[in-house]
């Protein structure tokens, strides 16, 4: 981007100095013509007092001399002409190849040709008449190579070339730093959010960077952004307060559910396992919440976890739990499916997938539980269950915060599972993925990432 605008910058100077300086350069070529004009003209004054004495006095001695010191000391070609155009003095000039005499000779002083290209820069013809007390004797005439004054156009213009070349490095070099000025607000703000989207809610931009109209900008983002964090803040120490204060109250009831277990007629066992069941559930969902107000130091309490053995701990413990249901862990996994993640993390999206698994299947329904790697830096763990599962319309909303399928609506719960499992992966590097099976249920899939090893290791 500083790239673009840099370049933006520095073609609208360029063209500029491209335009002013072809008309310059065309005025210097004429300029250097003119020059060489008025100084030849100068000199055909000069000549013209000494051809007026030789023609007066019929001697072309006279004027001779001067036309030979002229040549040696110039390098111009001159001569003078009579009344009738007939050479009457030279220095080496063939004067009737001179077409502008014509006009000197009827008393009429020639226009200077003048060129802006150098190699198409004539030779600088003057034509001067002689007059004696008013009438017209005769004319000079001088001619100066074009190979001297293509020279001295194409001195000019080197020296405007390279003066140009400057400029063009100096607009390149400004384009590029007032690029940099203007657009480092904006990289201060990418930087910035990306900092802040990477969990440093305390990411800020120091207020006098860049252009004055980019810093109310930035200081608008300043405040956006601290608002931002005291209601992260706000949210995080709600969240933990609230999942503290129910940690107690559930102990409790867990407590005594425990007891009334034990004293519980064996025709009620099944309620009071149930009764277990929702608060176990409940203990998972508080310990997710726990893990969601803390995501900072959730990823950065990664490590390195065997899945399988995690899967077959958490499937023994849900054989307690899912009374009545059949579940099968798959021994057909990876034999070495090591992921990188904090272990509490996979352990709460396992026990929430299964919560709903064991809810939504029927008495006796078979729960499949699996570990995969379907690629490179990926371990997935599969639970599959045979309930009636979703319509395919209603799938992507599974992981939606309390949307509940209306076909579900008498099966307790809150809608949060899923969604509490989804929020939990993406913390920690990896996702979900949901699909419907053949043979009916819903297949859920929790994607960790695998474990990096270093080159060499098996």
């Amino acid at each position: 981007m500083r790239t673009r605008l840099a370049i933006i910058l520095f073609v609208p100077c360029v063209l500029v100095l491209a335009l002013l300086g072809t008309a310059y350069a065309g005025n210097v070529a004429r300029a250097n013509q003119q020059e060489v004009y008025l100084d030849r003209l100068a000199d055909a004054g000069y000549l013209v007092i000494t051809a007026r004495q030789s023609l007066t006095v019929d001697d072309p001695t006279i004027v001779e001399g001067d036309l030979e010191r002229y040549r040696e000391v110039y390098g111009v070609d001159a001569a003078v002409v009579d009344q009738s155009g007939a050479t009457w003095a030279t220095n080496g000039l063939d004067v009737e190849q001179v077409d502008e005499r014509q006009a000197a000779l009827a008393g009429r002083r020639g226009d200077a040709s003048l060129s802006s290209l150098p190699w198409k820069a004539e030779r600088v013809v003057v034509a001067e008449p002689v007059y004696d007390g008013g009438d017209l004797v005769g004319a000079v005439v001088t001619v100066s190579d074009a190979e001297e004054i293509s020279r001295s156009i194409w001195s000019s213009w080197g020296i405007l070339l390279a003066a140009g070349l400057a400029m063009c490095v100096l607009a390149v070099v400004i384009a590029h730093r007032t690029a940099g000025w203007v657009l480092r607000p904006v990289r201060a703000v990418d930087t910035a959010m990306g900092e802040i989207g990477r969990g440093r809610l305390d990411a800020r931009i120091p207020p006098s960077t860049g252009p004055p109209e980019l810093r109310e900008v930035i200081t608008r983002f300043n405040a956006m952004a601290a608002r931002v964090e005291h209601s992260m803040h706000r949210q995080q120490e709600f969240v933990s307060n609230a999942s503290h204060e129910l940690r107690n109250p559930l102990n409790a009831l867990m407590l005594r559910v425990e007891d009334l277990a034990l004293s519980t007629p064996p025709e009620n066992a099944t309620e009071v396992a149930h009764v277990r069941a929702e608060a176990v559930r409940m203990a998972h969902i508080l310990d997710a919440l726990l893990l969601l107000a803390d995501d900072a130091n959730l990823a950065a309490g990664a490590h390195p976890v065997d899945v399988g053995e995690v899967v077959a701990r958490r499937v023994e413990s849900w054989r307690l739990v899912a009374v009545g249901r059949d579940l099968h862990l798959a021994e057909d996994g990876p034999a070495d499916a090591w992921a990188e993640v904090a272990e509490i993390v996979l352990e709460c999206a396992f026990d929430a997938v299964m919560d709903n698994a064991v809810k939504f299947s029927p008495d006796g329904g078979r729960i499949d539980v699996g570990v995969a790697a379907p690629g490179p830096g990926l371990v997935e763990v599969v639970v599959r269950d045979h309930g009636a599962g979703v319509p395919p319309d209603q799938l992507e909303r599974l992981a939606e915060r309390f949307w509940r399928s209306p076909g579900h609506s008498t099966v307790r719960g809150s809608g949060l599972g899923l969604a509490i499992t989804s929020e939990l992966l993406a913390t920690a590097g990896g996702g979900l993925r949901l699909a419907l099976p053949d043979g009916g249920g819903l297949e859920v899939r929790l994607r960790v990432p695998a474990l990096r090893t270093t080159e060499g290791e098996s």
